[in-house]
């Protein structure tokens, strides 16, 4: 009896997350065509870097703003753009924080802002691509590339919204951006880290 119990209690329990999950899905052609914005509390952008060959280093950018365009049916004509407060920079070291706001590095009074615009964007798989744009970070702007991977998209049972995720990575060299503050010793190599939440408005 206990046993049945114990199970009952689980299958009610575990019954509300299934139909949560069953909101999700992951065929990126059952996306809904539109005009999305960036949903700011789940999107996060990381980096890491190099530190003396010893360890990688990790920060991350917070309060993210931007939009997608986006039709499964003509990818091609695809654009987004995403604008990041330079001065959300975190490590979670309140003395390194300061650093990378200051004129040696950051300088995030002058340039408060880091942007990409996409330009292009090239189908790779199933659910992955290749968009290429520009990126402008302490006052230079060069063309990148991201790759992207298609997360989901449903409503989300919390907010109620209609909402897409994306996972994007990219290579670039920071003193391509005039940043180069202690190249080599600390990497000039950075890997870039986005996990983005877009919604409909």
């Amino acid at each position: 009896m206990k046993i049945s119990t114990l199970a009952l209690t689980t299958a009610l329990t575990l019954a509300p997350l299934a139909a949560m999950a069953q909101n999700v899905d992951t065929n990126p052609a059952d996306v809904k065509a539109g005009t999305y914005q960036v949903e700011p509390t789940h999107t996060r952008v990381l980096f890491a870097v190099s530190h003396m060959g010893f360890t990688t280093w990790y920060g991350n950018f917070t309060g993210a703003s931007g939009s997608l365009t986006l039709d499964p049916k003509a990818l091609g004509k695809t654009s987004f753009d995403i604008t990041i407060p330079a001065n959300s920079v975190s490590t979670t070291n309140t003395k390194l924080d300061g650093e990378l706001n200051s004129p040696e590095w950051f300088d995030t009074a002058k340039y408060p802002t880091i942007e990409f615009k996409s330009e292009k964007l090239v189908r790779t798989g199933h659910d992955t691509a290749l968009v290429t744009g520009e990126l402008t970070f302490h006052g230079v702007t060069r063309p990148e590339t991201l790759k992207v991977k298609f997360n989901a998209s449903g409503i989300n049972p919390i907010t109620k919204q209609y909402t897409i995720g994306f996972n994007a990575t990219g290579e670039l060299k920071r003193s391509d951006f005039n940043q180069k503050t202690y190249v080599p010793l600390i990497g000039d190599d950075v890997t870039l880290i986005i996990s983005a939440a877009f919604v409909q408005p």
